[in-house]
């Protein structure tokens, strides 16, 4: 089953960290990663820019309406995302605990909504 694991941390924090601290957050995602894809689980995933080079798009009346930033103000923000496969959620639940933001936000997990043709 495909499950979207969402990464959620505080922008603020992560602004603040001093260089040896964002090399070392760096090394452990690249871990991570690698330990996906020698596991066969990984099938996407990417860190996201800062939420200030968002642009939140809606549709009202049938007009779009467009608006910088995110639409939601939150302590935590999405900050990058992994697809994985796994065989069930107690998997799925066991990569998110090993992920890197689980220490310092929150890893939400999602189960893909398979489409059918």
């Amino acid at each position: 089953m495909r499950y979207m694991m969402l990464i959620y941390l505080d922008e603020t924090q992560m602004q603040r960290a001093p260089a040896e601290g964002v090399t070392k957050m760096s090394a452990a995602y690249t871990a991570y990663t690698k330990a996906l894809k020698e596991a066969g689980v990984w099938r996407a995933g990417d860190a996201l820019q800062p939420t200030r080079t968002a642009t939140s798009v809606r549709l009202t009346d049938g007009k779009t309406g467009v608006l910088d930033g995110p639409f939601a103000e939150t302590r935590e923000q999405l900050g990058g995302y992994y697809l994985i496969d796994t065989p069930d959620l107690d998997t799925a639940i066991a990569w998110a605990a090993r992920c890197p933001a689980a220490e310092r936000g929150t890893v939400e997990l999602r189960p893909v909504w398979e489409m059918t043709s």
